[in-house]
């Protein structure tokens, strides 16, 4: 099997062979690792001025360095993140990725047209609209919807292009939820739902992300069927084991590994929390091993390798 297709095992919850498939949302490091500036750092704001060639070495650096970071960690998924000024253009670097890595690995890009924690400068008025203005909220949705779906069907027209999306509006704090359960059933869950059941009428697997403590909502969140939940974040109390227990035979599971412990806990800990991590997931199939979060600018390289050559060593399924 390919790393592609054992990905999708595992969304499929199904059983795979060898190491339990590994990915990471992003990988910020790629300076310190393979010496090259993340895709997502870069400024192509002078883009259309570039030439032609120009451009095209640029999509192939771009989906270069991609390609070296998921060999490098043995990532079974690359997470596309797009930053080109038109949709072409990523286009034209996916096909270029998907040549150059021979199709080997299963490949996602953002796609989530629901409402997520609004910035701390919109905070309250976008608060406030929630209860002042549901219908305008609603028609608001309805339009995030449309432009997601229409980008979506002009990814598809390329057979083979993505694989699925991850969906990653942050819903939650580390205590609760930005919106309250009742609001979360109105405002997010249907839209969520319909998502969920568009991309998958198009071929497409889903991968719900959101920080924090999803508890109160996970519920509605794994009725709208994605087809695995991202990051299962510890530090808002997500606990894998018991999120396993309840949902494992209805989503797959994706994360959980400390990012706090990574980034300040002993060299001990970490690698404790690590071990605790590929326990409680791999049991029963359906779980893709990463990070609570991503390995962000910051992130000591060193405990991340530490952390995947635990994998490595002990991430296998017998």
């Amino acid at each position: 099997m390919t790393e592609k297709e054992r990905f999708a095992s595992a969304l499929r919850r199904e059983p795979v062979t060898g190491l339990v498939p590994t990915f990471e949302a992003a990988f910020f490091l790629t300076m310190e690792t393979i010496g090259k500036v993340h895709p997502l750092h870069r400024k192509y704001d002078q883009w259309w001025q570039m030439s032609d060639r120009e451009r095209e070495a640029q999509r192939v650096d771009i989906a270069d360095t991609y390609i070296a970071i998921a060999k490098r960690y043995n990532h079974s998924c690359i997470f596309f993140q797009e930053l080109l000024p038109d949709i072409s253009e990523s286009v034209r670097t996916l096909e270029i990725l998907r040549e150059r890595s021979n199709n080997e690995f299963f490949v996602v890009m953002h796609g989530d047209p629901t409402f997520a924690i609004p910035d701390g400068a919109n905070m309250m008025d976008e608060i406030a609209r929630f209860y002042e203005e549901p219908d305008e909220i609603h028609e608001l949705a309805e339009q995030r919807m449309s432009h997601e779906l229409h980008r979506a069907e002009q990814l598809v027209k390329t057979p083979g292009l993505i694989d699925g999306f991850m969906l990653c509006s942050d819903y939650c704090f580390n205590t609760s939820p930005f919106l309250s359960p009742d609001m979360f059933s109105e405002f997010v869950a249907p839209y969520l739902k319909r998502i969920c059941d568009e991309y998958r009428s198009m071929g497409l697997y889903t991968i719900k992300h959101t920080d924090g403590n999803i508890m109160p909502i996970i519920d509605q969140m794994v009725q709208a069927g994605p087809d695995a939940i991202h990051s299962l974040d510890p530090q808002g109390g997500v606990d894998l084991a018991e999120v396993k227990h309840l949902y494992g035979d209805k989503v797959a599971l994706c994360g959980n590994v400390n990012c706090g412990l990574l980034q300040t806990g002993s060299v001990e800990e970490a690698a404790a929390d690590v071990r605790r991590s590929l326990r409680q997931g791999m049991e029963g199939w359906g779980y893709i091993f990463s990070t609570s979060n991503c390995v962000y600018a910051g992130m000591d390289l060193d405990r991340y390798e530490m952390m995947n050559d635990i994998w490595r060593q002990e991430g296998i399924y017998q």
